[in-house]
Parts: C-alpha cells; structure tokens; sequence
C-alpha cells in the first residue's frame, strides 16, 4: 500500500503511560518521495520534530524529538503502520521507544484530522 502523508494532520487518539503526546498534540505531515517528516506540537509538547523514510507498503521507519513543558529534551524511534479508514482518512499504529531518559516503550495511535 502507497501511501501519500504530504499535507496531512494527526492527532494522537491512544498512547501509553510513558508517552508525552495527547488530543492536544498536532501532527503536520511533509513528503518528498520516500522521505517523509513531521512538526508537532500542543499539550505537553512545545515543539517537536520526526523524520522518517516510508517502505513499500506504506510503513515509516521513524526518529523524533521534541522539547516538552518541562524544557526537557527527548528523543525516540517510531514504526508506524498505516490503515486507511473507510472515510479516506488516515490511522496510523505507533510502536515506539524513548531513545533518552528511562527508554522505555509504547504504543499510541493517531488519526488524521480534516484541515481547515
């Protein structure tokens, strides 16, 4: 499955415990060609930051990082798979990992958001 991220929005719907993104958490997706990448930001997150290249089928091999309330920087690695829903829109599965602070692991699911 292709998938075309360019110009979409997200927001996170689940993630685990451990995870900083919430409802409030925005994610704005760029492409060009295989290289895909993100700019969040809301609740908890001042301003982050994910770069990922894009499988085949549709899958994206992802590293993030973003500044939260707390002025703490963290880092991560994502693998996200994408389901197109009956609508058109996107849901995406995160299994991810913190890269910095306890390295722990989670998952968490976004869908996309109609832009405005």
């Amino acid at each position: 499955m292709r998938v075309d991220y360019n110009g979409r929005v997200f927001r996170a719907v689940e993630n685990s415990s451990s995870g900083e993104v919430s409802d409030e958490t925005r994610f704005r997706y760029f492409q060009e060609g295989d290289v895909v990448w993100a700019e969040y930001e809301g609740g908890e997150i001042v301003r982050g930051f994910l770069i990922a290249k894009v499988s085949e089928d549709g899958r994206l091999d992802a590293r993030y990082e973003h500044v939260n309330g707390s002025g703490e920087i963290k880092t991560g690695i994502c693998s996200t798979v994408p389901e197109i829903l009956p609508d058109g829109r996107l849901r995406l599965y995160e299994r991810w990992r913190w890269t910095s602070g306890d390295g722990s692991a989670g998952e968490s699911m976004l869908e996309e958001i109609p832009v405005n």
